[in-house]
């Protein structure tokens, strides 16, 4: 349960990212993590800008509004040879370092490991000592919907090769729920490739946004006038994406019940939060429960999530395809009770890295992504044209390139999200800097990714389940890829407890730097651009898989015989 904010202090009006070439701070790394803080908080982009929630449930970008108020009017003040210092959402240090040190170092939600449990970190939440960053909603580096887009696109392009020997998933149904941040990129990734997909979600604003934004293309509160148009879509092999106001704890079952097996089925609530998840019941008293009585609201989400997996896993025996899409739901599922586990001791039904996504990592790959400060959505069309024509023999990059130019929308600060890998992302980020620098793009270009990729995360319940080393739960490689970027110059750090799977269940790192057009940023793009995915490969190398083993020989990533 979240420390009431401090409304008093809250800034007038909207937050909107500053724009254009007239700076507000002192340099253009500083200038950056100014725009990117203030776009996090844009009502186009956070999921509940009011209470410094961007995503993920509790996912927020400063501790309170005093504390946004002080990281602000520190960053407009800084030099270019200081770095400022973030403890959980909160400005505590401003140190002297150099010029190509990075302008600010992030930490979130780091708790002593015998200390890390989610009421711990509660009650330290509570007391005003720490705050809940999520990946990248306490890194500034989110970017809406879009942010998760291409991953969740690749992952239903994978089911749809591994399980159906496809291209793509047309005529096929997909049930999955939540459409918030996050999970309100699955309507378009599904449509993207062909499939019908019913999104079941509590809060209508929520559909209704998606719906509005372009992501969802229908909404109904009718179980019934649902599945119909899932059906007669389904009948026809054309692409629809349904949002039905509903509880999966209480859907899921009654499809069940009615015998309907969707082909496909995933979730993306926000499990991994018991305050977050709402069980059934009716909104406005959970909403009092949730902040009066806490251990009362654990409880009911508890027996929700144990209806809503049992539910799943009947869907699996009748010949659904399931797959955890990393939101903790299997853990919390077995934490009420489920047998969720298989003979062996693993789960009965797996997660989307591990199933469909490591074979990237061990390549380097993984949600790269940048924002043009400018504000001018052109800056991005020049960029996604570029692409095209530097690597002409990618077929899958210029089909999401085609795909997302022709259907993404502008949230906030333009913005593209790409999965590339060794070698293309320096490759990219120098061409973007020599562009920058010679007029073609307008202003500054941040380059970042999420803190979800191949060598930026521990995580046994997502990114590192059922590793070949079984070195799941070993945490160092988020700790160097910190460290390495660093050195090498990021114009900022990050590195988190809790994201994506909840407290006391991953550590992960995150990287960005700014493209500003100069020849000493060159060589820092270069650098940082190397060893950020270089380390992934290095992981997995070390893990053993031999995709990774052969990339490293390709690639020439050094490994120490």
């Amino acid at each position: 349960m979240s420390r009431p904010m401090h409304y008093e202090e809250r800034p007038d009006g909207d937050i909107k990212a500053y724009t254009g070439t007239k700076l507000h701070c002192k340099n253009w790394d500083a200038e950056a993590a100014l725009r990117m803080l203030m776009n996090n908080l844009d009502p186009q982009v956070a999921i509940n800008p009011g209470e410094l929630i961007v995503y993920g449930g509790a996912g927020r970008a400063a501790r309170n509004w005093t504390e946004y108020n002080r990281i602000v009017r520190t960053l407009k003040t800084l030099e270019e040879d200081e770095t400022l210092c973030i403890q959980s959402g909160k400005p505590v240090y401003i140190a002297p370092t150099h010029k190509a040190a990075p302008r600010v170092v992030i930490t979130n939600s780091n708790i002593v490991p015998r200390w890390a449990t989610p009421e711990n970190f509660d009650r330290y939440d509570e007391m005003g000592l720490t705050m809940y960053g999520q990946m990248t909603a306490g890194s500034w580096i989110y970017i809406g919907t879009q942010g998760i887009l291409q991953g969740t696109y690749e992952t239903l392009a994978a089911v749809a090769k591994t399980h159906f020997r496809s291209d793509s998933l047309k005529g096929r149904f997909v049930l999955t729920a939540g459409m918030g941040g996050m999970s309100g990129a699955q309507p378009m990734a599904a449509t993207m490739n062909e499939a019908v997909i019913l999104d079941v979600e509590v809060r209508e604003e929520r559909i209704q946004r998606k719906v509005d934004e372009g992501y969802c293309n229908k909404i109904t509160t009718d179980l019934d006038e649902a599945l119909q148009w899932i059906m007669d879509a389904k009948q026809k092999g054309v692409p629809l994406s349904v949002g039905l106001v509903g509880n999966a704890a209480k859907v899921h079952p009654e499809l069940v019940k009615r015998n309907i097996t969707p082909d496909v089925v995933t979730d993306q609530t926000p499990a991994h939060d018991l305050s977050s998840y709402v069980p059934i019941g009716d909104l406005e008293e959970l909403d009092e429960l949730r902040l009066t009585k806490s251990e009362e609201y654990h409880r009911r989400t508890l027996s929700s999530i144990k209806r809503h997996v049992e539910a799943i896993l009947e869907m699996q025996n009748r010949g659904s395809i399931v797959f955890d899409y990393g939101n903790n739901l299997r853990a919390q599922a077995e934490l009420a009770g489920v047998a969720i586990r298989d003979d062996v001791g693993g789960f009965k039904y797996k997660g989307f890295v591990l199933e469909y996504i490591r074979p990237l990592f061990c390549e380097g790959k993984g949600p790269f992504r940048w924002a043009a400060l400018s504000g001018d959505p052109h800056d991005i069309e020049v960029i996604d044209a570029r692409i095209l024509e530097m690597f002409p023999e990618d077929q899958a990059l210029a089909r999401w390139i085609k795909l997302a130019s022709e259907t993404v929308p502008t949230l906030g600060l333009p913005s593209r999200v790409c999965w590339l890998g060794y070698g293309d992302r320096a490759k990219l980020g120098i061409e973007i800097n020599r562009m920058v620098g010679s007029g073609e793009i307008k202003a500054p270009v941040v380059i970042g990714r999420d803190h979800l990729d191949c060598g930026s995360v521990a995580s046994p319940f997502r990114e590192t389940e059922d590793m070949l080393d079984g070195s799941d739960a070993i945490a160092d490689w988020p700790l160097i890829n910190f460290a390495l970027n660093a050195v090498n110059g990021a114009s900022w750090v990050s590195f988190h407890h809790g994201g994506g799977v909840g407290i006391g269940n991953s550590l992960h790192a995150g990287m960005v730097i700014v493209a500003d057009g100069t020849n000493e940023r060159e060589q820092r793009l270069r650098k940082v651009l190397t060893v950020d995915p270089g380390v992934g490969i290095a992981r997995h190398v070390d893990a053993g898989y031999e995709i990774a083993v052969n990339t490293a020989r390709q690639k020439s990533v050094k490994i120490p015989e």
